[in-house]
This record gives C-alpha cells, structure tokens and sequence, in this order.
C-alpha cells in the first residue's frame, strides 16, 4: 500500500523564520532534518462516493541542522537518526539555484523515505473510517521535503535586502516521484491552538476581588472595617505585579462596561511594564554588587 497522500503541509511563523535564519547567516549550503505531527482533517462524504481518502495534515514544528545523517551517494544512515523523534523528513537549503529538486535530494529523500522505523504516528484517528478499515492509516513515513534556494541571478550578494524561496513536496514511495504541496505558514488558529491552550504565564496576576461593589467607606461597623483591610491587601498584592495601579481600576474591566475601558487595560499593561523594568534595574544592580564584593575579596 502507498503513503498516505498529504493534503497540505502548515509550518509556524517563527519556525520558518529561525530556518530562513540560519540560512542567511550560514556560509554556504545547509540541510537537516524536519519534525513535527500529522493530523487528520475533517472530511465531508458527498452523494456520488461510497468511501473517503483520508485527507492529512503535517504540521512542521522544530528542524535541526545536521549535515551528517546521509553519506555522499544520498544513501540515510539510520544510527545518526533518533528513532522517538516524531521525524516528518528532511529540507536543503541552496544559494542561487533554481528550486527544484536536485538528483542527490531525490536520492536522500527516497532513502529516508524507506526506513519505516522512523514513521511518525497519525493523530486524531479520522471519525469517518472504521479503524479497522484498510483506508485507515496509522502511520505516516518521513517523507516530507522542504526546498529552500536564493534567486539564481542575484547580483547583489552584498544588498541588505535578501530574498528566498521554497517550496515544500512530498516524496511518493510508490511511484517514487516527489508531489508539490502547499505550505500554511501559521502563526495563531486552529492549527497551533495547542501551542497557546498550553500556555502558563511566569508571573501571574494574584486572585483579587474584582466585583462590581460600592466603596468601603459606604458600609459601616465592622464591614467597613474589614472592606478597608481588603482593599489596602489586595493593594499590596497588586503592587507586586504592576507599579503604581490602584486596585479600584480593577472593577471597570469586569462587566458590561469593560468593553469601553481599552486605555484602562493598556495603561495596567504600561504599569506592569514599569514593574518589570524596575525589578530587572534591581537585579542588575545586585549583580554589580556582588561582582565587585567578589572582586574586593
């Protein structure tokens, strides 16, 4: 049975621009390797079809430059490949030279394609195939090839402005023939919600209370008394985290109006800023400190 057919391959925004990076800044010509997951997408089953082709994603999320997993003849050297590394394929980047896969890449990447002890498991098995269905593929082998090349024709190697293309295909073991594939560049949405639904802020603001009340000079007796101590402590937590802002501020981003307080949101966003720049003034002050007590001693 042949690989199971890519519908697209999506890479993040900062990954592509680490890679583009790397190549810039590198004296000549890199290649490595490329990781990251495949998914299942959404399929609809039309009138006129008894059966879907399962539609795939590949989702690139890390690359790691490594010149030396293949030997010259383009043949992979399994021992210089992690066999957990949820391995998508490879990419070559090339200064001036037309974008198009060479002769040595088509024999790297039909090596690397063959090793099936580097498949990748499939994500999100597809709701609309029975798993024990033989349209139900359960792994993906690392067949994914990224292009990267400078214009051929670039006479000014010296310019500030560069520029670079690529173009991202998908070796079939099959008919042993590489197929263009788009390529989303991704920086936030579905694709990479996963990398943001799991994301835990360092510095959290403390659980204050927010509620939509009168001031505590308006209650009397003990309530009042009890309402100044909690609003003086929730002032103190506050500090800890932004310089300058009174917890009163806090009530108008709770409720309906909290639509119409933008500048009250930005300047809690000012005020942390000055927070952190102050603590970052402090720690390099320390710094200096006890490099000259060291230094004394």
């Amino acid at each position: 049975m042949d690989d199971p057919p890519l519908q697209r391959i999506a890479i993040s925004g900062p990954t592509l621009a680490s890679l583009i990076q790397r190549f810039s800044t590198s004296p000549s010509a890199i290649h490595g390797l490329l990781f990251g997951h495949v998914t299942h997408l959404p399929t609809t089953l039309s009138d006129d079809s008894s059966s879907t082709v399962p539609t795939l994603l590949a989702t690139i999320t890390g690359f790691l430059c490594s010149p030396s997993f293949h030997d010259s003849s383009g043949a992979v050297l399994p021992s210089a490949l992690h066999p957990h590394s949820s391995l998508l394929g490879w990419f070559s980047a090339r200064r001036r030279s037309a974008l198009r896969p060479s002769m040595r890449e088509f024999s790297v990447t039909s090596s690397l394609s063959s090793l099936s002890q580097f498949s990748t498991s499939i994500d999100n098995s597809n709701p609309n195939l029975n798993s024990n269905s033989r349209e139900q593929p359960s792994l993906f082998p690392p067949c994914v090839f990224l292009l990267l090349a400078s214009p051929p024709f670039d006479n000014a190697p010296s310019s500030h402005v560069h520029t670079h293309e690529y173009r991202a295909f998908q070796f079939r073991t099959g008919p042993q023939l590489f197929e263009p594939r788009s390529l989303d560049v991704v920086n936030i949405g579905p694709a990479f919600r996963g990398h943001y639904g799991a994301f835990s802020p360092n510095s959290r603001l403390p659980a204050l209370d927010c509620g939509l009340r009168g001031s505590p000079m308006d209650e009397g007796g003990d309530d009042r008394l009890a309402g100044m101590k909690q609003a003086a402590n929730d002032q103190r937590e506050l500090d800890g985290c932004v310089e300058g802002f009174e917890v009163g501020k806090l009530s108008r981003m709770v409720g309906s109006d909290a639509r119409s307080y933008t500048e009250g949101l930005e300047e809690l966003y000012k005020k942390m800023l000055v927070k952190i720049q102050n603590l970052t003034s402090l720690v390099d002050e320390s710094s200096a400190m006890v490099l000259e007590q060291v230094t004394t001693y």
